[in-house]
């Protein structure tokens, strides 16, 4: 499957909500300006300066207050800022997610709080996830959250944001056959770890082989289930598209079921671990993921 059969990538998530917020606030607070005397105002600074900083913060001075408006302009005015500010931070900063399964054991758990990277790729616009300006392409082994691409238009997924390991490029050609992968042609080697130990609602992958997959210059670890081998595949991967997996290969529904993941829908590169919290709290697992 490829992007002629994705769902759309807009969906209503935070940062839409947070773009529909700021935009009624500001109508609101500018609807209110139309009808409040600003003409003394006018003479402290210039046309400019003025509109600079009230699209920033809904004022026209920094002393502004809203306690004789409406309360719908006052709620407006005192939010905007510190929402903009949020929207702009996870719109072309960083975003964080919340890890809801075992696919991407043992590199990240369930309750693994994670942070993204919305500019290692390029400069999007937020909400629409349009590129405006290209950095870079993702490589093999990086991990990426994208937007699932939805091609079996399930409405239990539209919106849905996914997270796994770029294996495939494109024009790779891929062959994962018996746990064991081949990227155009050449076998990607593994070095044995031993037996996983599972813990938290990851604890049934106890017993499953921990590998280390040497995948280019991006190693990681990786889980096989000991008494099955998980679904293989063979194919050529398009341009525009990535072939993805995750790293607990037999309990990963990932591009082997559903298709390639569109460059659009991409969101960004996941790089870090701020908080863990499934069964309880763990600190040794903040700072870790690269």
């Amino acid at each position: 499957m490829t992007i002629e059969n994705a769902s759309p990538f807009f969906a209503w998530d935070v940062s839409s909500y947070l773009a529909l917020f700021l935009v009624v606030a500001f109508i609101i607070v500018v609807v209110d300006q139309v009808f409040v005397s600003r003409a003394e105002e006018a003479k402290e600074k210039s046309f400019v300066g003025r509109w600079i900083y009230f699209i920033c913060f809904l004022k026209f001075k920094k002393g502004e207050k809203y306690l004789h408006r409406p309360k719908w302009v006052q709620w407006s005015a005192e939010f905007y800022p510190v929402l903009l500010l949020v929207f702009l931070l996870r719109g072309f900063i960083v975003e964080p997610f919340r890890i809801p399964s075992n696919s991407m054991m043992p590199t990240l758990l369930t309750g693994d709080f994670i942070l993204v990277s919305k500019f290692d790729y390029g400069v999007s616009l937020p909400v629409l996830n349009k590129k405006v300006i290209e950095f870079s392409k993702p490589k093999r082994g990086d991990v990426i959250v994208f937007r699932y691409p939805n091609y079996e238009k399930d409405s239990k997924y539209n919106g849905a944001d996914f997270i796994k390991r770029v294996v495939g490029i494109p024009g790779d050609q891929i062959s994962y056959s018996s746990d064991h992968l081949r990227i155009n042609g050449n076998k990607v080697h593994y070095k044995d770890l031993g037996t996983y130990q599972g813990v938290e609602s990851g604890s049934g992958m106890t017993g499953f082989k921990h590998k280390r997959e040497l995948l280019d210059d991006n190693s990681h670890d990786v889980l096989l289930d000991p008494n099955a081998h998980s679904k293989g595949v063979k194919l050529k991967v398009p341009q525009g598209h990535y072939f993805v997996m995750g790293d607990n290969r037999a309990r990963s529904s990932d591009s082997r079921f559903w298709g390639f993941v569109p460059e659009e829908y991409i969101i960004g590169k996941a790089f870090g671990i701020w908080m863990h919290y499934d069964d309880s709290l763990k600190l040794d697992r903040v700072g870790g993921f690269d």
